[in-house]
This record gives C-alpha cells, structure tokens and sequence, in this order.
C-alpha cells in the first residue's frame, strides 16, 4: 500500500518538483484540520523543524467564535502563539490534491514548548501512555457514517440549509444499485485515501437514504484517530468537487435515522488481543471484563466526548439503531455497548454510543480512561442484556440532553484523574458554550409552531 512518506522520501519528491505544498496541520477541539499551506521547499529547509499559530484554534466553537470562560487563553491574555511541532512520521500525500503531502502536529506551549494539555492528540497519548504503563497496547477502529446530497456545500448553504435533498431516493443499506449511482463519489473516496496510507477496507450504502458507511482496518489507537479524522476530511473534500456535500451532523430531519461513529476496542499484548481467554464466557478474558465493566459504569461521564452538540442528543431514540442505554449485549444492536467475535480471537467491545460528530482523539481517550478504571478497580461485569433493549427495564440511561452530560462530566471524579481538572475545566466550557449559543437563538421550529397559534 502507498502511503505514509519519511523525510528524506518527500526532499525527494520536493527536489525531483513532485510535491510543491505541504499542509501543516492541528486537529482542532471539533476534530478538525486547522493549519497552514508550506510551500515544499521552506518546510523542507526549515519550516519541519516548528512552525506557529494563534493559541485561539483550540479555544473556538465551529463558528471560529471566541467565547470568553477560558483559563488557557482569552481577549485578556492577548491570544498569542502556540508552536506546532510537525510530527514527521505521519508525512503522507494527499492524492484528491495536486502535488500536496500533509503531517500532523503537535501543539506546544509557546514558552515551555511542553505539549498544550487539551490538545486532543495530547488527551489521547496521556491514555495511550497510561495504557502501556501497565503493559497493553490499546487497538481500535472506528466506523464513518455521513449523508451525501445532491447539492454542494455552497448552494445548500445559499438555500439556507432548508431544501436538503439526498443523493439517493431510498434506503440503501448493502443496496448494491443504489450506491453504485454514488460510485463517482465513493471510489475516488476510497482510493485516494488508501494511496494517502489509510487502510480503508470497504464503503456501503447504510439504513437511509444518502446515507453512506466507510469502514477503516483496526490499529493502535493514535493511527486510528489519525485515520478517522483524515478520511473524514477528504469525505468532504471529495463530496465538493464532485459538486455534492457530505455531512457527518447525526441527525439532519427528524424523521431520518442519525450518524455515528461506533468505536471498536480491545486492549493488547505481546502482539496478541488480551481481551481473548479461550477458556472463558463467550472468549473474554476477565480483562475484557473488567474493561467493559469501566465502560459501562463511567459511560455517562464521557458522554459530551461522545455526542458534543446540542444536534448529537437528537440521534439517541428508539427504532433507529442509535442506543438510549448504557447495557451490553452480545451482537444486539439495541445495546449502547455490543460484543463482536465472540469466542474468536477478535472478541472486541463496540461502543456504539459516539455520533458521526465525535472528535475520535477525545471520544477514544475518554473510553480508554473508563475502560482502564475498571481494571483498576476490578469491576465486575453484570450478565449481558437480550432482546430489545429499548424496552428494557432495567440499564443506565444514555443522558438525554448536552445540559445533562456536562453536568455529569463537570461531576466525574474519574476523568477529571485520568484527564486533569484543566482539560475537564476546558472541555466542559466547550459545552455550555454551545449550550448558551442554542438558548439565544430562536429556531425555525418555534416560529412556524406558535406564530399564528400561540
């Protein structure tokens, strides 16, 4: 497979006039690239070593707004730089793109050149780290779902968002001949970002119309993050200049079903999946166990890394394939978390609470924090729930709205150990920004419902 590119490789290609840009990029607080354009000879004779942006990228909403209510920077502090620190082993090219090769950051402390904390790449390695302290590798995968228009980011955006017509006519779950229509979209999707070294597997049409799926192979943690936030970008790029939109909002009508994003998890050793005990319940090892057991109990703590906007709540209700509570089942997809491979070597957990809006940095740490934390305190895992789970009696509920997730995390004494008060401090100002934001705005919905009536 083509792919990731050392150093040397792209002074190669710069000199040889191959590659003439290369994107220097941060993943912002919404799981975003941010960055800069280099032109290839200055980052290859200097700009590799750092280079630099405002500090406001990683204190910003999805408008670019500056809400105020932030310790690591505001109007009162100036807004100055952070460094960002290429990280070389993550140079790969950027083939929907012209003569253009990418890598990834890490955001520094301008002063201290100590990384910034809540940087997302910097929330996941502290888990990661945790993780390897006590001897495992964590591995996972996430699945991208999004809904293809037939309109462009632009005139649907001239329209005022208000005439939104999928690409397709119909459910197109597995449906061969509907997504072969959208394949002038698709392919290109998959090759190019198989030739930019994402191990993509497969696309598929999913349980709407428009709706597609694009399934990414399992890897450690970090190139897994990497992956998804990669290949989300380039789903909107492609989408664009094939004249379409692609977006990963969970719920766009209210009589469509949502977006997520399952997570896939196991933790491993010594090259082996640790999850997997041949001799126990169903191939899982009393790790596994323990690990589910974390997920379970802290669930509703990590919820706003899991569903982080007003619009992400919308996608949880019944009938949809979206979860509403925090049980486990074995291959049922009522269930908040789903056991895969049972007895197989690629038993695994499904969380399957994230929405296709979740910044993956953020959302996998969080469960990684809850899943360690159940090893750590030796949780026992309760027997598996059956049937349909919406109905169930008994199960932790999902929290229903942003107000009531962030409320839970502003409470939970274990991220705020995994994570650090000021992380937890940060995040949760995210959310009730977004929440203040909602509650000034009055909507299409109260206008056309109480204009005449009320």
């Amino acid at each position: 497979m083509p792919g990731l590119m050392t150093f040397d490789a792209l002074k190669a290609e710069v000199e040889e006039g191959r590659i003439d840009t290369v994107l220097t990029c941060l993943v912002d607080m919404q799981g975003r690239l941010m960055g800069k354009r280099f032109v290839a000879q200055h980052f290859v004779d200097s700009a590799w070593a750092e280079t630099h942006c405002c500090n406001y990228l990683l204190a910003t909403d999805l408008e670019m707004a500056t809400p105020d209510g932030y310790a690591a920077t505001s109007w009162r502090a100036g807004y100055g730089d952070y460094v960002l620190k290429p990280d070389l082993a993550t140079i790969r090219p950027m083939p929907w793109l012209e003569g253009t090769v990418m890598v990834l950051c890490d955001v520094l402390d301008h002063t201290t050149h100590a990384e910034v904390p809540h940087s997302p790449r910097a929330v996941l390695k502290r888990q990661i780290a945790r993780a390897e302290a006590m001897g495992f590798t964590p591995v996972m995968a996430t699945e991208l779902e999004f809904f293809l228009f037939e309109k462009s980011f632009a005139e649907i955006a001239r329209g005022g968002y208000r005439e939104l017509t999928p690409i397709s006519g119909y459910n197109e779950d597995y449906n061969i001949l509907q997504t072969s229509r959208e394949e002038h979209v698709m392919r290109p999707l998959r090759n190019h970002l198989w030739a930019a070294g994402i191990p993509v597997e497969n696309s598929k049409g999913e349980a709407e119309a428009g709706q597609e799926e694009l399934n990414i192979r399992y890897a450690p943690a970090m190139d897994t993050a990497d992956h998804h936030t990669i290949a989300k970008h380039a789903t909107k790029e492609i989408a664009d200049q094939m004249g379409h939109a692609a977006s990963f909002l969970p719920k766009w009508h209210h009589e469509r079903v949502g977006s997520s994003s399952h997570v896939h998890q196991s933790l491993w050793k010594d090259g082996a999946n640790a999850f997997h005990d041949p001799q126990g319940e169903l191939g899982m090892s009393e790790l596994m166990r323990r690990y589910m057991a974390g997920l379970i109990r802290h669930a509703p703590d990590m919820t706003v890394f899991m569903a982080p906007y007003i619009n992400s709540y919308k996608r949880f209700a019944k009938a949809t394939f979206a979860p509403t509570k925090t049980v486990w089942s074995v291959d049922n997809r009522t269930a908040g978390f789903r056991l895969c491979g049972a007895n197989s070597k690629a038993v695994r957990v499904e969380c399957r609470i994230p929405g296709s809006d979740m910044n993956p940095y953020l959302a996998m740490a969080a469960q990684l924090a809850a899943g360690l934390a159940g090893i750590e305190e030796g949780l026992e895992l309760q027997p598996p729930t059956t049937g349909d789970i919406y109905e169930a009696a008994k199960g932790g509920e999902i929290p229903k709205t942003l107000r009531d997730a962030v409320e839970t995390l502003t409470g939970s004494t274990m991220l705020r150990a995994a994570m650090g008060d000021d992380v937890i401090d940060h995040y949760t100002r995210c959310a009730r920004w977004e929440i203040e934001e909602f509650d000034r705005v009055v909507t299409d919905y109260e206008i056309a419902r109480g204009f005449e009536r009320a």
